[in-house]
């Protein structure tokens, strides 16, 4: 039997909600001189070259774009890479992105980088929070929320920078 997918979120609806978010996110850090914006490898840190472009358009904040590359399905420090390691965290604001929220095992992984660097602030951005949580984190700026069964599952497919959200 195929598995029905459901269309969440379409392109032009992702587009704006990254808007709204960007100017959220300006907002939070006006009186700033830089942000550090760490998307999670895959669809997340294509969402934070998206939220890149979106704040550069309307801020005068000086963005830095990193990728966070870890195994997902094992998360562990001894994995999680950081894409420019001469960065500078310490004292720095950070924006950690990624695609879906579930249990926040991911999220909590790629945040120890920021954390050890004693990072001055960190934000978390997801475009879709599905609040199943196994661990103590939550996004700051959501794109939207599911309530989903833990049976179902939540899509974003990125390509050629359109985006959908599917559930199925």
């Amino acid at each position: 039997m195929a598995v029905q997918k459901t269309q969440i979120l379409n392109d032009t609806q992702v587009k704006q909600i990254l808007k709204r978010i960007a100017y959220q996110v300006y907002e939070n850090n006006f009186n700033e001189k830089e942000l550090i914006i760490g998307g999670i490898d895959g669809n997340g840190f294509l969402v934070a070259q998206m939220l890149h472009e979106q704040l550069s358009a309307i801020s005068k904040l000086k963005l830095s774009l990193i990728k966070i590359s870890l195994n997902k399905k094992e998360p562990s420090e001894k994995n999680l890479i950081l894409s420019d390691e001469k960065l500078i965290l310490k004292d720095k604001n950070i924006l950690l992105v990624d695609d879906v929220l579930n249990t926040g095992r991911t999220m909590i992984y790629a945040l120890l980088p920021f954390i050890k660097a004693h990072s001055k602030k960190i934000h978390t951005m997801v475009l879709v929070d599905r609040d199943h949580k196994s661990f103590p984190v939550n996004a700051d700026f959501i794109g939207t929320s599911l309530s989903t069964t833990l049976q179902e599952h939540v899509t974003v497919t990125i390509e050629k920078k359109k985006v959908n959200v599917y559930l199925s």
